[in-house]
């Protein structure tokens, strides 16, 4: 079974992860082809396209470190769109086997995988939204409204201060930051990456996040998180907002941050 259309330049061995390449323009899948593999961008951009109506729109775009076609694979399903390499690009295909394997060993990338499809999924109603030319209400899409609460604190530099090394990490402009470190295997970078001053690597790809409730922030711990979250040095549960306020003490991982919302 071949890992690459034969319109790459890859060669295919069954039964492994695969890497190939393809040159600008060329088309990596169809939509409708039988999907049995994912993949992994080494290098280079990928265009997800499909044709609605009479133009052929871009969904989204793809580069280094994020992957797709992984819906085929799961649902065992044709191809709901194209792929299209928009640069020179190096693939890794991963082939159903492969990936049971990698899920089995090491679940926290179905977590991964879920959260890639939450963002996916609001890039998509937002594009609905462009092409619609209608509003979506922030809850049917998932999402929070940007202007509600969060006037004053985009006028203002809250933020944490990791107590080792002083750098500050400012909250994002909306109402949710989120705490981890960057993600090159899902292209996800959170808002406050603390891959540079978390040494011991005790900090999750998406470990926690800030939230701005009606009374003030909250710390809200993620669901997969493995070393824990500590405000003012208790341990707090996953999925239950904590409340943070200027002097609190936050614990992310081991990396000691000091809140200040000055």
């Amino acid at each position: 079974m071949a890992v690459f259309k034969s319109t790459g330049t890859g060669q295919a061995h069954p039964g492994k992860d695969v890497a190939a390449t393809f040159k600008a323009g060329e088309r990596i899948f169809d939509e409708g082809d039988l999907g049995t593999e994912m993949f992994i961008i080494q290098e280079g951009e990928v265009h997800i396209t499909k044709k609605l109506g009479n133009e052929i729109r871009v969904l989204t775009r793809l580069e280094k470190g994020d992957f797709f076609g992984e819906m085929a694979l799961i649902e065992s399903a044709p191809r709901s769109a194209d792929a299209i390499a928009h640069s020179d690009v190096r693939l890794l295909g991963i082939n159903g086997s492969r990936f049971d394997e990698m899920i089995r060993k090491n679940p926290e990338i179905a977590i991964r995988i879920i959260r890639k499809y939450s963002h996916r999924l609001r890039e998509a109603n937002s594009l609905l939204e462009e092409f619609a030319k209608t509003p979506i209400h922030p809850e049917e899409a998932g999402g929070q409204d940007p202007d509600r609460l969060g006037t004053v604190a985009r006028q203002r530099k809250y933020r944490l201060v990791d107590v080792a090394s002083g750098n500050a990490f400012y909250l994002a402009a909306g109402n949710v930051s989120t705490i981890g470190r960057a993600d090159p295997v899902t292209g996800i970078r959170p808002d406050i990456d603390l891959t540079h001053v978390d040494t011991n690597r005790s900090v999750s790809r998406r470990h926690a996040k800030i939230v701005l409730q009606e009374d003030g922030y909250a710390v809200l711990e993620e669901v997969g998180t493995l070393n824990g979250t500590c405000v003012n040095d208790e341990k707090i549960q996953t999925g239950v907002p904590v409340p943070i306020k200027d002097g609190d003490s936050v614990k992310i991982g081991l990396v000691d941050m000091k809140v200040i919302l000055e």
